[in-house]
């Protein structure tokens, strides 16, 4: 770990450097490691409401300090959209590593798996060495975000006793852990109601009762509340004697019966939540709203204003659950947040989100619905959400909530937000308790405003609303083998999953999940009281749509053709921009919500609904499918030599995260095109063992290559060489392949052979087009494979470059070995180990100490060495192959434990790499 957060502020074991504001800044880069944080927003968190004159300077100025003082490897990088901290990943940084093991805990709580669940949890509750942010709490962000990260730590502390419990453990331990935590949380019900099975679990029934008897009288004398339905449930356990089994079954994405109150990080002030008792199996009632005290005396007659009060949920909320918990400790009174917004994409959940978390705070609450407000109307909406009458003038407002510690909840902003922005600012800046809850497609940009941007929800949450809705569609349906196939083509929105549960009421899963091509003709049926914008798919994204100028659309639209996210320089080359316009449109459209951007900053994607809304709007004669094309056909071929050398991993990498594009980039090709991305792909193919899955890919093209020339699979031409319009080189062309003239005889051949269609026809045309060319082969790949495909062909014309001198010694020295000739052996993979070395190539490095090993006294550090570099590569059938090897040397070594060691190692990477099971 080089950056501790949890406690004292550490970088690599040592106090963190740098003044007050660096170290402000650096915890404050390191919670988004990885991800790009706004300008807006580093200025408001290192300079609160009241920045300096310059105050992008002035960051910058601090940023070049924090540079000079960060380890070796770690930097700040800047680009129009804000810094991002490069060199640290979430395992670097203690709060990032604390909120995976927690969330992947939670997971394993709820699969059923305990005892993993307390495994990962002990784990993330052990990287706590003292308060979050400790040493930052003077600067504005700080307080919210420890305020969530306590938020996090309890929960965690909470499952993890859940899950000690109900893993069999001893529980006296656990008693005196949960004793500390209940004495700094006494009315946190979830974890009172642990702390009596705990007791009960050890034996000490009389402390388990007088605890549930000391927190029902706190609950009554501080909250005026009963106790809940899991901290009576415990209660009855203890008096039945069943405490043991009477733990609280969480299924995944659901809570307990009731939802305990949840208390914030101690130290925080809360209202007292009053409210009707809640029954086990009901939902809450919406509480009315209370009308405040105020200081002024009121004259005879006067009739108080009448808020908006929060609109009632229909339906239960699932798959938000850590999402609430975040949110209400950044709500808590004492937080220091008073304006959060919730991002993200229409559909995702905002609106409901904002409703739970506000139903929950306590407290007044005002719901102020923007979404059907035009120009010019947006302070009219607040007045009438406030009651206040026949003015919207922003100092009545004010005047309205003076000293009311009022929760104003304002519902899509987005499309008045330039009107919205100043009139929240203004009314924070009256209104000392006032609160806002804020949901919009795109930031208020407000100093002080805190973001949770919402995505598309975990698959587990999506199959659980997607099950819920579908039951409610449907009465009896429990699920299907396909449900989670239709949550993930629908990204996970929960308004697109609600909408396509609907369907099952005439739908089949199969027939839904079969149909979600034309998704947004199928969705085309929703709640006919929503909003228009939120009755269908189609209207969801056309409302955000609608919102882009012609600009930020022409270019969306273009950003449709990449089907695996883009690089800036991608999207700027396909789009048609220059790269510094390409920024800020990718900017632009992310803090719109139509974009994603990924955590490490470098990739931009659509979500697949928003990318097959934009694609529909792309032109047909658009330029943009034409310059992808061409882009990954340079990229390829730019990747095709660097695969040879030292610069083998990075690029492996490289294309991997462009795989799907490429796949695209292929299908759109034209023929002569697509012949060429196959030649240049064919080693990364090969090195990531992807042919048998692009195999389908090349056999479409061979039909499309072949029905352009007008010669088929099934050609019955006496010469196999000549006749076909692809050309045998240069010069040597006869027939249709003169009006071709692209001499790509070479690149048919590498698709033939990646097509692996067994046609024998082709095989031998493409033998004819080898072997009557004129050139070496412009593919040093190209002999290799057809030597392991079709057989040693001497009348190859093979380049005379290193890879393939190298390639050719080893070929010769695995012969020799075949033949008994050790001596010559020994020399000819000897030679190819060094000429592989010196260009810093792993798989020829590798087969080269492969063969090298079965001449060798010691083979085992040989082996050794080639089985880490297959496996840095990623080449399954090569490890497998070799992990058998080892495995027999080690057993005529007698070791027979290595040997099943490495067979048990074979079996496993051959089931995961989807390869037959080894013998």
């Amino acid at each position: 770990m080089i950056f501790r957060l949890l406690g004292p502020f550490t970088v690599s074991g040592a106090p963190a450097p740098g003044g007050p504001r660096v170290r402000a800044l650096l915890a404050l880069l390191l919670l988004d490691a990885g991800r790009t944080v706004t300008t807006g927003r580093l200025v408001d968190g290192v300079y609160g409401a009241e920045p300096p004159a310059g105050a992008a300077n002035a960051l910058q100025s601090q940023v070049s300090r924090l540079r000079r003082v960060l380890p070796e490897g770690v930097s700040v990088e800047h680009s129009p959209a804000g810094y991002r901290l490069t060199g640290a990943g979430p395992e670097d940084v203690d709060v990032l590593r604390f909120e995976r093991l927690a969330h992947e805990g939670a997971l394993a709580g709820a699969a059923g798996d305990p005892v993993r669940a307390a495994r990962l949890l002990r784990e993330a509750l052990a990287l706590w060495q003292g308060p979050a942010l400790a040493d930052v709490r003077e600067y504005p962000y700080a307080e919210g975000q420890a305020a969530r990260l306590e938020a996090l730590r309890l929960d965690a502390l909470e499952g993890c006793a859940e899950a000690r419990l109900a893993s069999a453990e001893d529980p006296a331990p656990l008693v005196r852990e949960l004793a500390e935590a209940a004495a700094a949380h006494p009315l946190r019900e979830r974890l009172r109601a642990l702390q009596i099975r705990a007791l009960a679990g050890a034996g000490r029934q009389a402390e388990a009762l007088a605890a549930y008897e000391e927190v029902r009288g706190a609950l009554a004398e501080e909250l005026g509340a009963d106790p809940s339905a899991e901290l009576s449930a415990a209660h009855l356990a203890v008096l039945r004697g069943e405490a043991a089994a009477g733990l609280t079954v969480r299924e995944p994405g659901r809570g307990p019966v009731r939802q305990p109150v949840r208390e914030p990080a101690r130290g925080l002030v809360r209202e007292p939540a009053r409210g009707p008792v809640r029954e086990p199996g009901r939902e809450p009632e919406q509480e009315p709203v209370r009308e405040p005290a105020r200081a002024s005396v009121r004259e005879p007659g006067f009739e108080p204003p009448r808020p908006a009060r929060l609109p009632a949920p229909l339906t239960e909320f699932v798959g938000r659950e850590s999402e609430r918990e975040g949110l209400g400790a950044l709500l808590a009174a004492g937080s220091g947040v008073r304006l959060v917004t919730l991002v993200g994409p229409g559909g995702a959940g905002k609106t409901r989100l904002a409703l739970e978390a506000a139903g929950r705070a306590g407290g007044e609450a005002v719901f102020v619905d923007l979404g059907a407000v035009g120009r010019g109307e947006a302070a009219g909406a607040f007045a009438r959400s406030l009651g206040v009458r026949d003015t919207a003038a922003p100092d009545r407002l004010a005047q309205a909530l003076a000293e009311r510690p009022v929760l104003l909840v304002v519902d899509n902003c987005e499309h008045v937000v330039d009107e919205t922005a100043p009139l929240v600012r203004e009314l924070l800046a009256a209104c000392p308790r006032l609160r806002v809850l804020a949901t919009s497609r795109e930031a208020l940009g407000i100093t002080g405003e805190s973001l949770l941007p919402l995505g598309a929800l975990a698959p587990l949450a999506a199959e659980e609303l997607f099950l819920r809705r579908g039951a409610a569609a449907r009465p009896g349906f429990t699920g299907h083998p396909r449900v989670a196939e239709v949550c993930a083509a629908l990204d996970g929105l929960p308004l697109a999953v609600e909408l396509a549960a609907a369907r099952l009421r005439t739908l089949t899963v199969d027939e839904l999940a079969d149909r979600l091509g034309d998704r947004f003709r199928l969705l085309s049926r929703g709640d006919r009281t929503a909003p228009e914008r939120h009755r269908t798919l189609a209207a969801v994204v056309e409302w955000s749509w609608s919102l882009l100028t012609e600009e930020e659309r022409t270019f969306a639209a273009r950003l449709a053709v990449f089907r695996g996210g883009a690089t800036a320089e991608a999207a700027a080359r396909v789009g048609g921009v220059e790269p510094a316009d390409a920024e800020d449109l990718l900017a632009s459209l992310t803090e719109k919500s139509l974009v994603e951007r990924a955590p490490d900053g470098g990739r931009h994607r659509m979500l697949e609904t928003i990318r097959a809304y934009a694609a529909d709007r792309l032109p047909a004669d658009d330029p943009a499918p034409a310059a992808h094309t061409a882009y990954y056909l340079q990229l390829a071929r730019t990747a095709d030599p660097e695969l040879r050398g030292a610069a083998q991993l990075d690029w492996l990498a490289r294309l991997d995260a462009e795989d799907a594009d490429l796949r695209a980039a292929l299908r759109r090709a034209t023929p002569a095109d697509g012949l060429r991305l196959v030649a240049a792909l064919t080693p990364y193919w090969w090195l990531r063992g992807l042919r048998g899955q692009v195999s389908g890919l090349a056999a479409e093209l061979l039909e499309r290559v072949e029905a352009g020339v007008g010669v088929g699979g099934d050609d019955d031409g006496d010469d196999p060489g000549h006749g076909f319009g692809l050309g045998l080189g240069h010069g040597h062309g006869h027939g249709p392949e003169l009006e071709l003239g692209h001499g790509l005889g070479e690149e048919y051949a590498l698709c033939v052979l990646t097509s692996r269609t067994g046609d024998e026809r082709r095989v031998e045309r493409a033998r004819g087009l080898l072997t009557r060319r004129d050139e070496p082969l412009r593919q040093p790949f190209t002999a290799f494979l057809w030597a392991t495909s079709v057989g040693p062909e001497a009348r190859l014309p093979v380049p005379d470059d290193a890879w393939s001198r190298a390639l050719d010694q080893v070929g010769q020295g695995h012969l020799a070995l075949v033949r008994g000739e050790s001596e010559t052996a020994r020399r000819c993979l000897t030679e190819a180990l060094e000429g592989f070395r010196a260009l810093g190539e792993r798989w020829g490095t590798a087969t080269a100490l492969e063969g090298l090993a079965a001449l060798a006294d010691e083979p085992l550090p040989l082996l050794a060495e080639a089985l880490a570099l297959f496996e840095s590569l990623g080449v399954a059938e090569d490890v497998v192959d070799l992990l058998l090897r080892r495995a027999a040397r080690y057993e005529s070594g007698g070791d027979p434990a290595a040997a099943a060691a490495d067979r048990a190692r074979a079996t496993e990477t051959a089931r995961r790499a989807g390869l037959p099971q080894p013998a």
